[in-house]
């Protein structure tokens, strides 16, 4: 039987929280989810391999500058690493709904690490050529693809729907985190003894995410099996989104920004070394500031406990976001526009958690996988194709007007979804209470509706 589009009336709520074996812990409020023992183990294993995963990245496109010097090949690696996640995540979502998320997950990690080495290999012993890591950065997409919507629907079965929002915003934290470390770290260790070595650390990290999945126990693994075939369930996803105004408005405003916003970071070795002459330790630091901004963002995030003003941060952060990418395009000194990135960076995480939230909160346990493979098309898929007109561009126009034109087209994009959002409200509320998300609310005091 083919999956049906459920209604706020039909969709119930599949499971109900259970706190961990520690649950009676005490821990702050920002960090509730930590007494989940899987999600302890998730949290410390990915945030060690995430540090080596923005190492790699740093040194790659760093590697690729440095044997060509070309913004087009800059903006090429960005379009060939992530354009696979556009085209093949709704089959990584429809995996993600199908297998345990889990034994997914493990297998795209073991992939990633044996591409880490392979990478790491061909650099440290001199034979290294651009296609080859042109080849290497599309087979990461690929496995990327599968793995991005397996991991952001696995947390739901790691801490229940009683901390989701909190495990959401926690992973958003530890992936920035990660964003601060791993650029300084990778810009220290090109400098002094080359890329092959941060390749070669990526892959070692990967041993601390396995370890991790390994050890979880995973009691009601949630598979959406129930014979309809593979178009079909496809089908029922895009049917789903197509249908949810708060979530399809969301999912645009995420595209537009990740196409004309989001490829500032594939021009970055430009401004690190013709406009800022800083070279790569100037890279790995810039890079930095946004991780340290996006870690702040996600934990403000964290400290929330409910959906209520939501929507509203979707929209001022779009907006902050496109006026600091535009003050950033304008900086020709380098803690102006260390500043500048770290407010973007802080904006950014804010936006783009926020509306990862909100889905999360109105999509269906049966559908999660295929939603959230949108999510990732949205975020890490339009971003290649903005990749590749941003390298363009920058090879005509100059990176400072190519980074400015993303920003203003990202804070045009926020004051459209702020008028928007208020007719939408109504309808996300009846979502998110069909998932069983809303926390009870003691009558309003005023009778304006608010947003969830």
């Amino acid at each position: 039987m083919a999956d049906s589009i459920p209604t706020a009336e039909e969709v119930q709520p599949t499971n109900t929280p259970t706190p961990g074996p520690s649950g009676q812990s005490r821990l702050p409020a920002v960090f509730r989810s930590l007494k989940h023992r899987n999600f302890r183990l998730f949290f410390g294993g990915q945030l060690i391999s995430l540090v080596g995963t923005w190492m790699q990245t740093i040194a790659e496109a760093w590697l690729i500058y440095r044997l060509t010097g070309s913004s087009v090949l800059l903006g090429l690696l960005g379009f060939v690493g992530q354009i696979p996640i556009f085209l093949l995540s709704p089959i990584g979502g429809l995996a993600a709904d199908r297998w345990p998320r889990q034994r997914v997950v493990i297998t795209t990690q073991v992939a990633s690490m044996l591409l880490g080495f392979t990478l790491a290999a061909l650099t440290l012993t001199g034979r290294i050529r651009v296609w080859e890591i042109i080849m290497l950065a599309t087979l990461l997409g690929v496995v990327n693809a599968f793995d991005v919507p397996a991991r952001q629907s696995f947390l739901i079965e790691m801490v229940g729907r009683e901390d989701l929002l909190n495990a959401i915003a926690l992973n958003s934290s530890m992936f920035n985190g990660a964003r601060v470390a791993g650029p300084a770290v990778a810009g220290l260790l090109v400098a002094r003894i080359g890329e092959g070595w941060c390749f070669f650390v990526n892959g070692v990290s990967y041993i601390a995410v396995l370890a991790g999945l390994l050890m979880m126990h995973i009691e009601n693994s949630l598979v959406a099996h129930d014979g309809s075939s593979p178009i079909e369930k496809l089908r029922a996803g895009f049917r789903f989104v197509r249908h949810a105004r708060p979530i399809r408005t969301l999912l645009i405003l995420l595209g537009v920004v990740s196409f004309m916003a989001l490829p500032f970071s594939v021009l970055m070795p430009i401004f690190a070394d013709r406009i800022l002459h800083g070279g790569a330790s100037a890279y790995g630091n810039l890079m930095g500031a946004v991780g340290l901004g996006a870690m702040f963002g996600a934990l403000s995030l964290a400290m929330r406990q409910e959906l209520r003003g939501l929507g509203k941060i979707v929209a001022y952060s779009a907006i902050g976001l496109g006026a600091s990418l535009t003050l950033f395009g304008a900086s020709r000194w380098f803690w102006a526009s260390f500043v500048a990135l770290t407010l973007a960076g802080f904006t950014m995480m804010m936006q783009f958690t926020s509306i990862n939230t909100l889905i999360q909160a109105m999509v269906p346990d049966q559908l999660r996988g295929r939603v959230m493979s949108l999510y990732s098309m949205m975020f890490l898929g339009m971003a290649p194709l903005g990749s590749l007109v941003a390298g363009t561009l920058a090879d005509r126009i100059g990176a400072p007007v190519t980074v400015a034109l993303g920003g203003l087209a990202s804070l045009a994009g926020g004051i459209v979804f702020a008028r928007k959002w208020p007719s939408m409200r109504g309808p996300a509320r009846e979502l998110v209470a069909a998932q069983g998300m809303m926390r009870p609310q003691p009558p309003p005091a005023v009778t304006s509706p608010r947003e969830p």
